[in-house]
């Protein structure tokens, strides 16, 4: 067991948690069922801490990014069924170990998967069919259909438990004529290949902004992914969820620097006056984006903010607290609600997902 008594800690709010599962099943009928996308050790916090409060709540299907993902889930005892989005064909004999659900997206993996089926002499065994609707990533195309249609009346050894899409544009209201071509080619692609089964496959396309923006895309099952962590596509949304994840450590030490001294690699930053610097143990390697060093990030101590000075470490941040009263050893929070991600991902350049899925598995991580 691995000891980690570092004082960087990413708290998971499983009460936060329960709130954003009730906010967003109460968009849902009755009759439709919720996968929480957990890939990405649960979009930067914890898979296997998240995945056991989701089976408690009895949610109907997680989904990961690769087998290994789904793999550790296993052997932490999750019995939920798991979708592996990019399943990879060296893995499809662990996929089987493990009873975890591939996601075919093509001929070959199709194909590939159905051999080893027989091979192994499988009784209907769980598969997802991936459809390309528009998003241009895995998935087969409509000129695929007429062929596709013949290859699934012989699955013997196999049975498709979902066919699905992925929007590309859900969250934005000027592609709102794309998202619902998106949603009517899916809707006539799926038909085209349930008329041939002698079955109903569950059938999904919506992620949170579906959901959010396309409650008539619902089908027999949507795939909750940023929303379960805490933001919505847009402000208003957002301000209806809680936020997931908190990140907290501790001032490891307190500097006195004088008018004209500098501060870390490359002396970027020079007091314009007698400064206190406050020392934090977290950095690059932490998932801390370098970009927010030079006074584009903050962190807050006693409920101030403290901007972040000079350049950031592969361990360490300074911060400066010349304004703030405060000790070594007080708090640090680098975030503990949507704004702290928001102005983060926005002074970098990117979105929450990077902020979140960048947080380093050698944080120390604990379930309030």
């Amino acid at each position: 067991m691995k000891i980690n008594n570092s004082p960087t800690v990413l708290e998971i709010d499983s009460k936060a948690i329960q709130h954003n599962l009730r906010y967003f099943k109460s968009k849902l009928n009755l009759e439709t069922k919720l996968l929480v996308v957990i890939k990405a050790f649960a979009y930067g916090s914890d898979s296997v801490a998240i995945a056991k409060i989701l089976e408690k709540k009895k949610i109907d299907y997680l989904a990961v990014a690769y087998a290994n993902e789904g793999i550790d889930l296993r052997k932490a005892k999750i019995t939920l069924p798991i979708l592996v989005l990019n399943p990879q064909k060296e893995n499809f004999d662990l996929i089987i170990d493990y009873n975890l659900e591939p996601n075919l997206y093509n001929f070959k993996t199709l194909l590939s998967f159905k051999k080893l089926a027989e091979n192994r002499n499988l009784k209907e065994y769980p598969i997802h069919i991936k459809i390309n609707s528009g998003m241009n990533r895995l998935g087969f195309k409509n000129y695929d259909l007429n062929k596709l249609k013949n290859y699934l009346k012989e699955l013997d050894h196999l049975k498709i438990r979902s066919i699905y899409s992925h929007l590309a544009a859900s969250e934005d209201p000027q592609e709102k004529d794309f998202t619902q071509q998106q949603i009517y080619d899916f809707y006539q692609m799926s038909d085209a290949l349930i008329d041939v089964l002698n079955y109903k496959p569950l059938r999904h396309i919506s992620n949170t902004s579906g959901i959010i923006n396309y409650p008539e895309a619902q089908f027999d099952m949507v795939r909750l992914g940023i929303g379960f962590y805490g933001f919505g596509n847009n402000k208003s949304e957002t301000k209806n969820l809680k936020n997931v994840c908190n990140l907290k450590t501790k001032i490891s030490q307190i500097q006195t620097i004088e008018k004209g001294e500098t501060v870390s690699y490359n002396r970027k930053f020079k007091a314009e006056k007698t400064s206190k610097i406050a020392v934090i143990p977290i950095g690059y390697a932490d998932g801390i984006n370098r970009a927010l060093g030079n006074g584009k990030g903050y962190v807050t101590i006693n409920d101030q903010k403290a901007p972040i000075v000079g350049t950031i470490c592969m361990d360490i941040i300074m911060v400066d607290v010349t304004n703030i009263e405060c000790k070594e050893g007080d708090d640090v929070i680098f975030f503990n609600n949507q704004e702290h991600i928001l102005d983060f991902a926005k002074n970098t350049n990117t979105i929450p997902y990077e902020i979140l899925t960048s947080i380093s598995q050698r944080v120390r991580r604990k379930i309030l």
